[in-house]
Parts: C-alpha cells; structure tokens; sequence
C-alpha cells in the first residue's frame, strides 16, 4: 500500500535549547493502525501536533497524501482528523451543533445524513439534541471523536484516547477504531494502555526523548524481540535450586513449586530438552508444564531503558 504520511527529518527545538523532537523520519501506510508507545515527555504529542500543524517545526518535512504541511497546509489539515488528548468543548452546545460546525470548519456542504451514520456509529445518534455538559466524560470523549471524524478525514490521529474511559467503554472504542480501518481510514494512536497496541496495532512505534527508537511490524517485533518462559510445575516444593539446575536461564518461583526457564526464540536451540532431562536426573517429579510469550510492555519497557542507559 502507498505512504499516506511522510515525516522526513522532523525536529523540533524550542528557546531554551530543548528538543522535543530529534530528527524522526517516520512513513504510514494508507489504511493501516500505527500505535506509538513512549513515556511521558518523549515526543509523542509534539509529533502529533506538528503534522496537524499545531506546532511548526523547526526542520524537516511532512506530507499526508502527497500534500506538505506547509506549502499546502488546507488540503493536508482537510485530509486529517484529531482527538486531542484534553476534553475541551463548548459547554452549553449541542452534540449535532459541535459536530457540524467542525464539518463546516472545512468547507465540507451540509450533510446531515452523514453525520447521522458517526452519531450513530459512536452511539451518540440518541443525545444528539444533548447539551455537552450533561454528557458523561466517556460520552464527551465519543463527540470528540465525531468531531473529528466529520469532515471526513482519511488520517486520524487519536491522542490517548482511551484516557480516564471505563473498560467496557473503551472497547467500544476500539471496536469503533477497527470499522474506520475497514472503511481505509489511516489510524495513528498514542496510549498508555499497551495491551490495546498489542490487541489492535499493526505496526508499533517506540520514541523516547524525541528519537524514534524503532517502527516494526508487531508480530515481527514480538518474534524478534519477545523471549518465553517454560513454566515446570513440581509435584511437592523444593527447599532449593538442585546444583545441576543452577543458571541464569532458571529461577525457582516464590512459592517454590515452579521452575521458571526462559530462553531465547531465536536460538537454534532452545535447551527445553536439556532442562527436562536435568529435571529427572535431578529427581524431582513434574505435573504440568506452560509455555508464555514475552508481552509488548515487557519488550517496550526493555527497549526505553536501553535508550536511557
């Protein structure tokens, strides 16, 4: 599929001498879910910011649908909707009014119908006569989304959207993010909740410290990057590690009826057979054995703290 979104170089610098961006060059394919993972302060809204034009950088190039940012800002910023990370509506508006002005904010002609099927889609078609204010924060957060989506973008930035949402809410949402896939719509998202990257995303971005420390596929970095465990569950406790199984691929869980082995993926061995046949000659009695996957978080947390060492 074709780059929707082209970030080439991008640096932001500010006054004081802090760069909230360090060069990153970053491509998105049309019609496809990147999540970009950071801690706080890494970069992430300021990168978002920047190709919404929000912030102007200080260097480098964007394009979305082959339109810059800055030669050609209305037909790039018509290609683009956002959901901010802060709640900031018109208190005393109605939900239809929000969503069509913002559809007029763009030039678009009136179409009722079309915001009739968002409304509908984020199941706010029932409070569309409904003063902001008497919405709920789960609620507020869905018009911000219509907002967004009225003009019809094919890029939609979502900033932490999931913020402050309740569970069953917030797969709504997602549910809601993966029909916007089906219909082509590009979907770039920043989160805290890395399971939903791992639930949703197909390609993960990690930035820290305004460096893009990697863009991959997230089944290929979680191959790549994610080691298991075996999990040898014992018959009875034991008081220790027996000497033939002391090494810094097992440990002995707390309540000392587990070996914990993990290994390496990629190795061309993986020392399963080993262990098991140093289990037996060690005389202990196995009851069940468990096989788990390095999760995204663990892999993200690993790669942040390499950057910061």
């Amino acid at each position: 599929m074709p780059d929707i979104v082209e970030i080439h170089n991008l640096r932001k610098a500010y006054s004081d001498g802090f760069e909230a961006l360090k060069g990153v060059s970053l491509n998105i394919k049309k019609g496809e879910i990147l999540a970009l993972l950071g801690p706080n302060g890494a970069g992430k809204t300021t990168l978002i910011s920047t190709v919404c034009g929000i912030t102007t950088s200080t260097s480098g190039s964007v394009k979305v649908g082959g339109h810059d940012t800055l030669t050609d800002y209305r037909a790039a910023r018509a290609m683009i909707g956002l959901v901010p990370q802060e709640i900031n509506l018109e208190p005393f508006e109605k939900v239809i009014s929000t969503v069509r002005f913002s559809r007029g904010l763009f030039g678009k002609p009136k179409d009722d119908a079309a915001l009739e099927k968002i409304l509908r889609q984020l199941s706010l078609w029932d409070k569309k006569d409904s003063q902001i204010r008497a919405l709920s924060g789960g609620m507020k957060r869905r018009v911000l989304i219509a907002k967004a989506l009225a003009h019809e973008p094919r890029v939609l930035f979502l900033d932490e959207p999931t913020a402050g949402v309740d569970v069953e809410l917030r797969r709504d949402m997602w549910e809601i993010v993966a029909g916007l896939k089906a219909d082509g719509v590009t979907i770039i998202l920043t989160t805290h909740y890395i399971e939903e990257a791992e639930a949703i995303a197909d390609r993960i971005g990690v930035i820290a410290h305004g460096e893009l420390l990697l863009v991959e596929d997230k089944d290929k970095l979680m191959a790549r990057m994610g080691k298991k465990q075996l999990v040898v569950q014992l018959t009875k406790p034991v008081d220790a590690l027996p000497d033939i199984l002391v090494s810094d691929a097992v440990t002995l869980s707390a309540d000392r009826t587990k070996l914990i082995y993990t290994y390496d993926t990629r190795a061309e061995r993986t020392g399963i057979t080993k262990l098991l046949s140093d289990v037996a000659t060690a005389g202990l009695v196995l009851s069940d054995l468990e096989t788990s996957q390095s999760s995204l978080e663990e892999i993200f947390v690993g790669l942040v703290k390499e950057d910061a060492a």
